[in-house]
C-alpha cells in the first residue's frame, strides 16, 4: 500500500538508508585501505555482511560490546584509520556514552559513529530499543556532528562527506525503504538543510525519516486546502542551519518541527532556542515522541500514535494556521 502512494505521487523508491550506507562504504573501502568498519555483532544487521566478504583485512569485530567498539574505533582513528563504529543506535549512544565523549570527540578522533536502526526502527522490541535520547545526549557534547539522512540521496553524501571530513561524526540510519524526496536538489553540506518542497504559507522542518510524512502532509494541504508548506529536511541536527532559520523570522509564518525522537533535547528544541533567542514571534511547534512510556508497536504504527504522519502534521498545520479541521 504504501508503495502504492509514492507511485501515485511520482516518488522514486529507494533503498533503506543504511542498505545505503553498507553500499557506500563498501565502493569507498575499494578505493581505501584505510578506511575500517567495527562492528558490535552489529555486521547483518548493519548489511555489513558483502563488506566484510569482500574487504576482510578491513573489518573488525568486537562482539556486543559497544564501549569497546568505540574504543577501538577511536584507537584505529588515532592510528590513521578512517574508522566506522557501526552499532545499533539505542546502544551505541547509551552504553559507550563516556567512550564517545572522552575517546572521540574530546580527543578529536575521526570516528564516524552509525547507529543503525535508529528511532523506533525496531518497533515492537520496545524502549530499550529505541534510541529516542541520541540527539539530546550528543547535542549536549562539544566537537561531535550530528546528522540523519532523510532518503538514499543524502544517505549516500553524508558517508562520503564523514568519511572526508576527518572528525568525528554520528551517522543515523532507519530499516525502512526510503523515496527520493528531490532528485532535482542535488546539494548536500553538512550543516545546510536541504529544501525538498518549497511553499510560502508554513514551515515544515523535518529530520531522518520523519521528512517524508511532512513532505506527504505539505502535499495533502496543497492538494485539499491550497496550503503551500516549505519542507525542510534538516539533515544536520548539530551544527543547525541557522542561516535558513533566519530566513524564516521575519515572515512570522509558522513552522513545526518533526522528528524521530523524545521532544526533549533534539531538533524543535536545537530550532526553538536559537529563533527566539534571536525574537523570533513565529507560531512554533514540535512535533515527535513526548515524555512520557512510549508506546509498543511497529514504527508506522508508533509515527501515526504520536502524530508523525501525514494526518498527524496536516493538523497540526491547520491548527497553527486557524484553518476550521
Amino acid at each position: 500500500m504504501e508503495l502504492d502512494i509514492i507511485e501515485e505521487k511520482g516518488l522514486k523508491m529507494g533503498k533503506a538508508n543504511q542498505e545505503v550506507f553498507a553500499e557506500t562504504l563498501e565502493a569507498l573501502a575499494a578505493a581505501d585501505r584505510d578506511i575500517i568498519a567495527v562492528t558490535s555483532d552489529s555486521r547483518g544487521s548493519g548489511k555489513l555482511v558483502p563488506f566484510g566478504q569482500k574487504f576482510p583485512s578491513q573489518i573488525v569485530e568486537v562482539g556486543i560490546a559497544e564501549q569497546n567498539l568505540v574504543g577501538v574505533a577511536a584507537g584505529l582513528a588515532s592510528a590513521g584509520k578512517k574508522a566506522f563504529a557501526v552499532s545499533p543506535a539505542c546502544f551505541l549512544t547509551a552504553r559507550s556514552l563516556e567512550q564517545i565523549k572522552n575517546d572521540v570527540a574530546y580527543s578529536d578522533n575521526p570516528v564516524t559513529l552509525v547507529g543503525i536502526s535508529a528511532g523506533v526502527s525496531y518497533g515492537a522490541l520496545g524502549t530499550t530499543h529505541h534510541s529516542l535520547h541520541d540527539f539530546a545526549v550528543l547535542r549536549a557534547i562539544n566537537n561531535m556532528i550530528i546528522v540523519a539522512p532523510a532518503d538514499n540521496f543524502e544517505t549516500e553524501q553524508a558517508v562520503r562527506f564523514a568519511a572526508a571530513l576527518n572528525k568525528p561524526v554520528y551517522l543515523r540510519f532507519g530499516k525502512k525503504a526510503m523515496p527520493f524526496l528531490n532528485e532535482s536538489n542535488h546539494e548536500f553540506e553538512f550543516g545546510k538543510g536541504r529544501i525538498v518542497k518549497e511553499g510560502n504559507d508554513l514551515t515544515i522542518i523535518a529530520t531522518g525519516e520523519t521528512v517524508y510524512p511532512a513532505w506527504q502532509a505539505a502535499k495533502f494541504l496543497e492538494d485539499t486546502h491550497g496550503v503551500k508548506a516549505t519542507v525542510v529536511s534538516m539533515h544536520t541536527v548539530k551544527p543547525l542551519d541557522t542561516d535558513l532559520l533566519d530566513t524564516l523570522i521575519p515572515d512570522g509564518k509558522p513552522i513545526i518541527t518533526v522528528e524521530e525522537h523524545m521532544v526533549n533535547g533534539g531538533l524543535g528544541e536545537a530550532c526553538a532556542s536559537y529563533l527566539f533567542q534571536k525574537g523570533a514571534r513565529n507560531a512554533f511547534h514540535i512535533i515527535g515522541i513526548p515524555d512520557e512510556y512510549t508506546v509498543t508497536g511497529s514504527q508506522g504504527e508508533i509515527f501515526s500514535h504520536y502524530g508523525i504522519s501525514q494526518a498527524g502534521i496536516a493538523n497540526q498545520a491547520k491548527v497553527l494556521l486557524k484553518i476550521n479541521q
